[in-house]
């Protein structure tokens, strides 16, 4: 009977001391600020003596206590987490009239796999890589016709103009895209470049065009140039519309791009002019990004 009592006092004595303890973590002021790694946000207990735990705990030994049921261990099992699925990105829909000149390909049209023009040739026009008879040197006919006529007039204005880049395969513009995701990650890619199929230079009617005065590269620099703000502004008196315009990324997708160029036809090329249009209102078929 003694060791009863002696066992409810400590007991009580120990109970009255936790809650203590808890009224002091009540009342200490809350501390606001970002975690941090090398502080501990639980409070650090009081210290007792080794001599105190011990002997409390020789006296809790002598208290019977209830055997307590075996845990279910079914019940703690955790079902196994059913497989995530990756769906396929979806693909994009393939333009019924691939040789037209005014046909749209962008991130929601593609080309159909492997088109190549049967007419693409070489204008007769200084290129920023020499006299180089490649791939990137051509455009569909109409389109080269029309640019030797552009390049022609602007250098009898004073304009020197040199073209960088027209038709490319898609095996070409694979390549380009997986050595600009290499390099800036994949959605600065996008900003730029095209996917395969997608892009406006495997329809042989896209040119880049670039001057000296930004060193002959593709740069957005380009549109405060002399050049630039010619081309800009005389573009589409020979079928050409500048593609991606400042401040119309969410309708293109893609970032301003004062270097390239497309070829439209002349009364198209005039309208969407006019009317401060991109390729995809003109067309009607926007879709905000």
């Amino acid at each position: 009977m003694l060791k009863k009592g002696i066992i409810c006092v400590v007991g009580l004595g120990f109970l009255t001391g936790c809650n203590s303890f808890d009224g002091l973590i009540e009342k200490k002021e809350t501390l606001l600020g970002n975690p941090h790694s090398g502080k501990s946000t639980v409070p650090v207990a009081t210290v007792v003596e080794d001599e105190v735990w011990e002997d409390f705990f020789e006296k809790e030994s002598e208290v019977a206590v209830a055997p307590e049921e075996p845990e279910d261990e079914t019940a703690n099992e955790e079902e196994p987490e059913e497989p995530t699925e990756v769906s396929e990105p979806e693909a994009i829909p393939v333009v019924a009239n691939p040789g037209a000149m005014n046909v749209m390909v962008n991130k929601f049209w593609s080309l159909p796999e492997g088109y190549r023009p049967a007419d693409l040739i070489k204008p007769n026009v200084p290129f920023s890589f020499g006299d180089e008879n490649s791939d990137r040197s051509k455009l569909r006919a109409e389109a080269a016709e029309s640019l030797e006529v552009m390049f022609n007039v602007a250098k009898s204005e004073g304009i020197e103009l040199y073209a960088r880049s027209g038709f490319r395969s898609y095996e070409t513009q694979a390549a380009i895209f997986d050595n600009e995701v290499a390099t800036f990650g994949y959605e600065q890619a996008a900003l730029y470049v095209a996917l395969p199929g997608t892009s406006e230079h495997q329809t042989g009617l896209a040119m880049d065009i670039t001057a000296k005065s930004v060193g002959l590269e593709l740069v957005e620099a380009f549109a405060g140039t002399v050049e630039g703000k010619w081309l800009a502004d005389n573009a589409h008196h020979y079928g050409f519309i500048l593609r991606y315009p400042k401040g119309k990324t969410n309708i293109t997708g893609y970032a301003f791009e004062p270097w390239h160029f497309r070829y439209v036809g002349v009364d198209i090329a005039g309208e969407i002019y006019a009317k401060g249009l991109t390729f995809e209102e003109y067309m009607g078929d926007v879709r905000e990004f």
